[in-house]
């Protein structure tokens, strides 16, 4: 499950008031979870047998197989990461100290359905594996596009000034663009970054 999980991409969703990154990987095996809120990391891993008991506990009045409530949470939770709130299902969090429940409150087969996410920390390999690795990865991909952008741009100013000293002129003067100046676009990016920060 978690190797699945590696491929599935982090989406931004709301719990009541709160904002947060999570990703998740359902099977008929069970499923695993992770949440964040870019301060802490959170995750559940659930096999068959703990979903089961899980839902003889909350919802008493159904009697689907396990494999049911599987795909029920799968249905609920697969919108919600794509950015779709599933219509008559309501989700709410709480922040313990022992780590993060998400409850989901629904419908199955005419009965309502509900189900708590028991979140707890995530291990610091688990965060690596799934947060830090790849933001390093994607900012040093990210970086070296830049340079590789930015020795385009000073060669086509090369190409321009050279077509200029060679008597070419602009047919509309408003195509004219000034030179490209790496230091100053790189100063006046971070001047950005850190205001849209605050």
């Amino acid at each position: 499950l978690e190797s699945s999980l590696l491929t599935q991409p982090w989406a931004s969703v709301c719990f009541g008031e709160s904002a947060f990154l999570a990703k998740a990987c359902f099977r008929d095996t069970g499923y695993i979870l992770l949440i964040s809120d870019l301060s802490s990391v959170w995750y559940e891993s659930a096999d068959a047998e703990a979903v089961g008991q899980r839902s003889k506990e909350l919802n008493k009045r159904l009697t689907v197989h396990v494999s049911s409530f599987l795909h029920h949470l799968r249905s609920l939770m697969c919108p919600l990461l794509a950015g779709q709130a599933p219509a008559a299902t309501s989700f709410s969090c709480h922040r313990l100290d022992s780590g993060l429940s998400l409850h989901v409150k629904s419908e199955l087969s005419g009965l309502p359905f509900y189900w708590d996410f028991h979140c707890c920390p995530a291990p610091v390999e688990m965060v690596s594996r799934h947060l830090l690795r790849p933001l390093i990865q994607m900012s040093l991909a990210l970086h070296c596009q830049v340079q590789k952008l930015a020795c385009l741009l000073l060669q086509k100013d090369a190409e321009i000034e050279d077509y200029r000293e060679s008597g070419a002129t602009l047919s509309r003067d408003r195509l004219r663009t000034e030179s490209f100046q790496e230091k100053m676009f790189q100063q006046n990016f971070m001047a950005e970054v850190r205001s849209s920060a605050r």
